[in-house]
């Protein structure tokens, strides 16, 4: 599938969202439904984000874009972060030797919300952003969902 792109949509509790998989790889996560028709891949994303929903999945296990440089570096870390847990955009910054305000921008352009998980990010003391729509909102759901947020 060199090059092509294939999408699949699955309307979650975070609102509809669309999958986007090239070349093996999912490489974006959209806040919005889109036609599509699911390869092998996006099914078992797709299976995985409805598990994940369900409670029923704590990490995932699908091939992942994770970009080049400090972008990769910082999506692997918070890809570390378990479920339940969140970090500072500090303690990023000093596991991977980069400034925080580095790392916020690396977070703040990581295309995989959720099966990366920069909702996990924060600031040391204010929440910090989120792109879904919703914005902090939606971040203190997930972190509710997850068990991170009590409020």
């Amino acid at each position: 599938m060199t090059g092509a792109e294939a999408r699949a949509a699955i309307t979650g509790p975070f609102g509809p969202m669309t999958l986007v998989e090239r070349d093996g790889r999912l490489v974006a996560l959209e806040w919005r439904l889109t036609d599509g028709s699911p390869t092998p891949l996006l099914a078992e994303a797709l299976r995985q984000m409805q598990a994940y929903f369900d409670r029923r999945l704590a990490r995932f296990d699908l091939p992942l874009d994770w970009g080049t440089g400090l972008n990769a570096a910082v999506r692997h870390a918070m890809a570390d972060i378990p479920m339940g847990e969140t970090r500072t955009y500090g303690q990023l910054a000093k596991l991977v030797g980069a400034p925080a305000q580095a790392v916020g921008q690396a977070c703040g352009a990581n295309p995989l919300p959720i099966l990366i998980p920069c909702h996990r990010v924060t600031g040391t003391d204010w929440f910090g952003g989120f792109s879904a729509p919703g914005g902090v909102e939606t971040k203190a759901a997930l972190l509710r969902h997850e068990g991170a947020l009590l409020l």
